[in-house]
């Protein structure tokens, strides 16, 4: 059980650099965070080799992969990851009073002080 955890880290560790190497752009990762991308790519890694090339059936779908589909399965997660974090999020509105269309004036009209 060790020895699993120990090849996982390690594992975790290569992949998750190797990926990262690979996808263009700034990701600014710890080395935890890294070694988690590794992990999480070498499980998803070895669900795409079980749904895509029916290896290991016996083991079911929920298994880690090899260095090779780890970083296949990192790129992805990673990829996924930075899809969504670049996405916008709307701005909050006001809502105006009953019957006030917009708060911008028409340019060249000016509000006298009187």
């Amino acid at each position: 059980m060790l020895g699993f955890i120990l090849v996982m880290l390690l594992i975790g560790a290569v992949a998750g650099f190797l990926a990262r190497l690979l996808v263009p752009g700034r990701d600014p990762m710890s080395a935890g965070a890294t070694i988690l991308l590794g992990i999480v790519g070498s499980f998803l890694g070895g669900f795409l080799g079980y749904v895509l090339v029916g290896k290991d059936v016996t083991e079911g779908a929920l298994q880690p992969s090899g260095l090779v589909g780890s970083v296949i399965g990192a790129v992805i997660a990673l990829l996924a990851a930075s899809d969504r974090s670049h996405e916008v999020e709307p701005s909050p509105r006001r809502a105006l009073p009953c019957g006030v269309r917009s708060t911008k004036q028409p340019p060249g009209l000016r509000r006298s002080g009187r």
